[in-house]
Formats: C-alpha cells, structure tokens, sequence
C-alpha cells in the first residue's frame, strides 16, 4: 500500500509537471505575440521620432536660410538705398546744368548764375556722400554696361576707335549699380 500512495503521488506531480508545461507552451505564444507587438509599437514610435527629428532639422535649415535672405537684403538696402534719391535729384541737377549753359549779360543774370552753381555744387557733394558719381569721362573705352551710345563719328588720331568722344548726358553709377548710363558720341 505503501507502493499505491507513492504511485499516485508521483502521478500527481507527473501531471502538475504536464499541466505547467501546457500552461508555459499557450504562455509562450501570448509572451511571443506580446513581444511582437510590444516590438512594433518601439518600431512605430522610433519612426515617429525619426520624422520629428527630420523636421526639426528642416525646419532649423530654413531659419537659418531667412537669416541670411534678411541680411542680404538688409546688406542690399544699406548699400543701394540712396538709389531712389538719386533717380529722383538727377533730373533737376540736369536741369540746373543746362540752366549754367545759358548765357547771361547782366549783373542780375551773374548772380542768378552763381547761385545755381552753388546748388549744382551741393546736389554733386549730396550724391558723392552717398557713394554715387557721375559717369561723363571723355577719351575712355566705350563700356556698353556704362555708356549708352546715341551717336558715331569717324575715328581719328585724336579720338581712336570704341572712345567716347563727347558725353551727351552725364551717367550716374551707385556702388557697382549704373543708375542711368551715360549717353555718349562714340568714334568708329
């Protein structure tokens, strides 16, 4: 009797064995499937910080991209912005140049002369101040970027071929920007 009371003692625990290895084998399974989509959502969340990581970095490009377009700009409007006064003084300092052509006989005509010339003096310091001067040089190379020819004459041993022999209209250039060409008779 003593053997019965072994054997199903033995059997029990045979069969507690069997029942936690079934139990551990559906447990597998659910630990796998529970590693597979734990596994997933890393997978998932890795990709959704990779796309925050690329935008953050995107979008650092293009501040930094409207840094340097507003300092160009800014550096464009330090440089080039007394470009609207010129275009708006040079044709009354023209009008005041030819004005000095006029000839005058009297007294009152000589003083009305001489203070245009003092404006005429005035507007040229304002615009040279301001890095802007007159392009009006003759004998030079004629520069199509510089000098918009109006006339040709005949070359001479005075005025070679491609000078500018007389300037017609005084240029004007504002740092390396021509503001209005000069228009020149040019020798051919």
């Amino acid at each position: 009797m003593a053997k019965d009371k072994k054997q199903p003692a033995a059997e029990a625990a045979q069969a507690d064995q069997s029942t936690a290895t079934n139990q551990a084998d559906q447990a597998q399974p659910d630990a796998s499937k529970t590693t597979e989509a734990l596994q997933a959502e890393v997978d998932k969340l890795q990709q959704q910080l990779d796309d925050s990581q690329n935008d953050y970095l995107r979008s650092q490009a293009e501040i930094q991209n409207m840094q340097k377009r507003n300092q160009k700009e800014q550096s464009e409007l330090a440089k080039y912005g007394s470009q609207s006064l010129a275009k708006d003084i040079v044709p009354a300092l023209d009008d005041l140049t030819r004005a000095l052509n006029v000839q005058v006989d009297d007294e009152s005509g000589r003083q009305l002369k001489t203070g245009i010339e003092m404006v005429v003096k005035h507007l040229q310091k304002a615009l040279t101040d301001n890095d802007i001067h007159a392009i009006d040089e003759v004998g030079v190379k004629f520069d199509p970027e510089v000098h918009q020819a109006v006339q040709t004459v005949p070359a001479s041993d005075e005025h070679p071929a491609d000078t500018v022999v007389q300037v017609l209209q005084t240029g004007y250039r504002l740092a390396d920007r021509i503001i209005r060409p000069a228009m020149v008779i040019v020798a051919q």
